[in-house]
């Protein structure tokens, strides 16, 4: 994948928001030292969303087992 754009992460996603909310959270997570779960030299947001658009980072909805992300401390 040469981008990764909104509709590549939107697949995965529900909505655009929690699109937002989900590559926030990987990127702090990514940012304190997480591993990365897709290889790749771009920046953190760039990478939470590559992780996304992958499927390597699902969304957690309430009355799911609400445990960490992957890579989370």
């Amino acid at each position: 994948m040469a981008r990764v754009t909104i509709e590549d992460c939107l697949t995965n996603v529900e909505n655009m928001y929690e699109l937002i909310h989900l590559a926030t959270r990987r990127s702090r997570q990514l940012f304190k030292g997480a591993d990365l779960l897709v290889k790749s030299k771009n920046r953190t947001v760039v990478n939470s969303l590559r992780e996304i658009a992958a499927g390597k980072v699902v969304p957690v909805y309430k009355g799911e087992d609400e445990g960490p992300l992957p890579g989370e401390l």
